[in-house]
């Protein structure tokens, strides 16, 4: 049977006006060119709603029952890799059936999405301990203190390459929760290794470590950088260098070398990347080195130059500012890492 065409507003407000001056719904169809039954539709519609408007219509029941859905969020919710294959064969071992698409369906109602599950640090219960501790013991730090610290980090930038993906059920902002990642091992290879600091008042050097770096190497580089870049950035007397427990960064030789320079070092736990503002520097550069496309590696580091110097000063100094932000919401989280 073919679907008969919706009545328009004007019309079925025609319908009521001649129904209240008397006319019957045969005389109203007959003049308006409409059957009897859809006039009589219209105006019962009119008197028990008062209104001519579509009302909401319901559709189609749902497929998956309440309990069902409590099912599959539960399921998730333990354990966010569960694939949408998973749930399809769960469901139908419990006599519902489903495709893919309506699992995807439910679970957006339940404010959950597939996404890449994000790689970072493997956590040992120490390291999670650690940061916490950090957290806790700096959070009154004035922030004048943290626009006086100069942080530095190396990061890989890789000319093509994707990281492989693995996607997870989760909820809005949720993530960098341990269940929704995918532990990491720092430095697992790459095309161009840099070495990078900043402060509040922007951007410091940044330079390509050409070969593997050892302890040397990385004094070699504090030495030539490190001293330029607070001069630069105007840092006054008595500034803190950070940088991460990495060997070469602990290394006796490296600490005796920062001794002798009188430089003032910030304690810093293992494995808390999180807790480094020059993270999100760098996920900066790395959108700004992909949107122009660099095909070659000589090509990779001359942008990377460039787009450093590019960042603006008041992105750092909003990193700064945020700090203590940035420890509330690690100690909320008990020590993990968390969305920044």
């Amino acid at each position: 049977m073919a679907k008969t065409k919706e009545l328009s507003k004007d019309t079925r407000n025609k319908i009521v006006d001649l129904h209240q001056v008397g006319k019957t719904d045969s005389a109203i169809g007959k003049q308006l060119g409409l059957k009897k039954s859809s006039v009589g539709a219209i105006i019962r519609k009119w008197k028990t709603y008062k209104t001519t408007d579509n009302l909401h219509r319901s559709g189609a029941p749902r497929k998956i029952s309440p309990r069902g859905v409590k099912r599959i969020t539960r399921t998730v919710s333990k354990n966010p890799r569960t694939t949408r294959g998973d749930l399809v064969n769960d469901l139908q071992r419990a006599g519902t059936k489903v495709t893919k698409p309506t699992i995807s369906n439910t679970l957006h109602r339940q404010g959950l999405k597939s996404c890449s599950a994000r790689r970072v640090p493997l956590l040992k219960p120490v390291h999670v301990q650690a940061c916490l501790k950090f957290a806790r013991e700096h959070l009154d730090d004035p922030d004048e203190d943290w626009e006086n610290v100069i942080w530095s980090d190396e990061t890989k930038i890789e000319l093509f390459g994707k990281n492989s993906t693995r996607r997870v059920w989760r909820t809005k902002n949720a993530e960098l929760h341990p269940k929704n990642t995918i532990p990491t091992v720092k430095h697992g290879g790459g095309n161009i290794m840099l070495w990078g600091c900043f402060s509040a008042k922007g951007p410091g050097r940044l330079i390509r470590v050409k070969e593997r770096m050892n302890g040397a190497m990385y004094r070699e580089i504090l030495s030539e950088n490190l001293l330029p870049s607070a001069r630069a950035l105007k840092r006054k007397r008595g500034w803190v260098f950070q940088h991460d427990n990495d060997p070469k960064h602990t290394a006796r030789a490296t600490k005796e070398w920062l001794r002798k320079k009188h430089f003032k070092v910030l304690e810093w736990p293992s494995q808390s990347p999180d807790l480094n503002p020059i993270e999100n520097l760098w996920r900066e550069l790395k959108v700004r080195v992909a949107q122009r496309q660099p095909q070659n590696i000589t090509a990779l580091e001359e942008i990377c130059m460039e787009e450093w110097a590019k960042i603006p000063a008041t992105v750092c100094e909003n990193l700064v500012k945020t700090y203590r932000k940035r420890l509330t919401s690690v100690i909320a989280n008990k020590g993990y890492i968390t969305k920044y």
